[in-house]
């Protein structure tokens, strides 16, 4: 079994590390975004001409979060972080035609971290949670994106079983 496993990753280019290759290089780098956005949140205050970087972070808001500085008292960006979050795994699972034991406690420990986020989320400034908000507004967007017939149609991107049957 091992040997004709070993075949189809070599015939098809298709090794599982090849898989997890971007998020080992998206977790660093969404670690390392949110402590910049930290430190230039709320510890640094070297001034670039007369109006320091945390006064623009402080000034740099809309609509009902106009101080990135400060916590979202609203919960709207955290909540919203939960609930694109939630979608991005709910519809990873449904591209899934039948998920192993172990995929399906993967996908309850990543709907419990989303969840889990709201609340810190709710404890950290703003600028942080608009980030986040931004970075998984962007992965469900991606994922849409790969899910749609007429993108792959455009790519040129060959229909897999499990790509068929979720459309």
């Amino acid at each position: 079994m091992r040997r004709i496993v070993s075949e189809l990753y070599i015939r098809d280019n298709c090794h599982p590390f090849k898989a997890t290759l971007l998020v080992w290089i998206q977790i660093p780098m969404w670690i390392f975004m949110s402590v910049a956005l930290w430190n230039l949140s709320l510890r640094i205050t070297d001034s670039e001409g007369d109006f320091s970087i945390k006064e623009q972070f402080s000034t740099g808001g809309v609509l009902w979060f106009p101080d990135l500085t400060v916590l979202d008292s609203t919960w709207i960006l955290p909540i919203s972080l939960g609930i694109l979050n939630l979608l991005i795994v709910e519809i990873f699972a449904l591209q899934k035609l039948e998920m192993s034991r172990f995929q399906k406690y993967i996908t309850h420990f990543t709907c419990g971290i989303s969840v889990l986020m709201i609340p810190i989320a709710a404890n950290v400034p703003s600028s942080i949670v608009l980030y986040w908000l931004c970075s998984s507004f962007l992965g469900l967007s991606q994922n849409l994106l790969l899910l749609s017939p007429g993108f792959h149609q455009l790519c040129r991107i060959p229909q897999t079983r499990s790509v068929r049957h979720s459309l």
